[in-house]
């Protein structure tokens, strides 16, 4: 029998999720300054797919570390550690900032660059930590039968912040510059600081093991070889990554180049509100019987959406198909941690979160590299040519972003089409049978 939930245990988690918004918003908020303030300064989609690219790498490398930490020692714990290196790294990030020339600071083939944004990858990176521990206090605080509302409710903060950091972001670049964005940021990082630290987690003292390293892939991929068909699960989401990764290096640039830096942050914005709609309608009404089969009608109709948004060089097309795209998102999410929080052990949950995060975060940057050059010294200037026109022009207009609208049309069709034929697969039928007949995963890190 599962183990009741603790008295107080949805405010606790209340608290934790309110203070991980705080912790993501800042996060994102000056991740996406970086990325306009990079596009707007050197105008180079090889540069802003760079840095897309090696923010996954390293949140792909680090994952199964992380998972592992968050196995190993007690969720609070784990929180403060990510949110004090945060605040190092943004520090030393306004450091460098604030001492170096500008010309220097921008220049591609100077370290001062990479320098600069890597330390702040890092403290972007390291916040990936307590999204890790988040997803495990759904197991410790959350009865079982409310999981799939409480990852519908992440979905809906995780929107909200997503909203306020792309508009703030964009307006803080366009009207304060990139030195106030950079305080702001490390202001807003010191606040979910003292929270945590007034803040009580009921968990039990986790027990070291003495046979476990710290970092455990082989534990993380035994629990996960030990459900059927869950190892299919991640493989899918890790090509479902691929097709990320090439929204991920060109979104900004295909945004920037049909608005204006501040109008861009507030469009992505009210694109954003999907998040929220999409998130409180899984908080509402849940997954259905079978949130694996829900994930993969979802991810075949976002290819569809994705491979239609830019056909023609349209802002309502373009916003309201974000829109819509964000829409889906929470539940595609909130399906895998839903089937992971049923069918896996509790003790091992932060493993099995990071093996699936390094697997899923590895994919987009294969894309991002492979994409941006590709676009910038072929695609674009394939489709800028009278012939590039002439054959592609019936089926996606006229526009200065044509390449990247080719570039789209293709990669939303191949998710579409792996998606819909993962449903025909033995796997897929292995994984619905485990979740429908898995029992409650037992509380065993909640205090009694």
């Amino acid at each position: 029998m599962t183990a009741a939930a603790p008295t107080g245990g949805w405010r606790t988690f209340l608290h934790v999720l309110v203070n991980t918004a705080v912790a993501g918003l800042t996060t994102n908020f000056l991740w996406f300054a970086v990325v306009f303030w990079v596009y707007l300064e050197t105008r180079s989609i090889l540069a802003t797919g760079i840095l897309s690219g090696v923010y996954m790498i390293l949140v792909a490398l680090s994952s199964m570390w992380f998972g592992s930490l968050v196995d190993r020692y007690r969720k609070r714990s784990v929180m403060l550690v990510s949110a004090w290196l945060s605040l190092i790294a943004f520090a030393v990030g306004c450091a460098v900032f604030f001492t170096v020339p500008a010309d220097a600071l921008l220049a591609l083939n100077r370290p001062w660059f990479w320098l600069f944004t890597l330390v702040l990858l890092a403290g972007c990176v390291v916040e990936m930590l307590r999204a890790l521990a988040l997803s495990t206090t759904v197991t410790l605080l959350v009865p079982v039968e409310q999981h799939a509302n409480a990852n519908g409710l992440v979905g809906t903060v995780q929107g909200l912040t997503f909203i306020v950091t792309s508009v703030f972001s964009g307006l803080s670049i366009g009207f304060f510059g990139m030195g106030a964005t950079m305080l702001i940021a490390l202001a807003l990082t010191a606040i979910p600081i003292l929270h945590l630290h007034l803040l009580r987690i009921p968990e039990q003292r986790i027990v070291a093991d003495p046979e476990r390293s710290a970092v455990d892939f082989r534990g993380g991929w035994a629990a996960m070889l030990a459900v059927p068909g869950l190892l299919a699960l991640v493989i899918f989401s890790t090509f479902n990554n691929l097709g990320g990764g090439v929204y991920m290096a060109l979104l900004d640039p295909y945004g920037l180049t049909m608005f204006p830096v501040e109008i861009w942050g507030v469009a992505f914005g009210l694109a954003g509100t999907g998040f929220i709609v999409g998130g409180a309608l899984v908080a509402k009404w849940g997954l259905g019987r079978n949130p694996v089969r829900t994930m993969l009608i979802l991810v075949a109709a976002l290819g569809l959406l994705g491979s239609s948004i830019t056909l023609r060089e349209w802002p309502w097309l373009f916003i309201g198909g974000i829109w819509v795209f964000m829409l889906l998102m929470p539940a595609i999410e909130a399906a895998e941690q839903t089937v992971i929080q049923r069918v896996v052990p509790f003790e091992k949950q932060g493993r099995v979160f990071g093996l699936a995060m390094t697997f899923e975060a590895s994919a987009a940057p294969i894309t991002a590299f492979l994409i941006a050059p590709i676009a910038e010294f072929w695609v674009v200037p394939y489709m800028e040519t009278a012939q590039g026109r002439e054959r592609w022009g019936w089926l996606l207009g006229e526009g200065e972003s044509r390449g990247i609208a080719l570039i789209f049309l293709v990669a939303g069709v191949t998710l579409a089409l792996l998606a819909v034929a993962a449903m025909f697969t033995g796997a897929y039928r292995r994984l619905s049978r485990s979740f429908a007949e898995a029992m409650p995963v037992a509380d065993s890190g909640r205090e009694s």
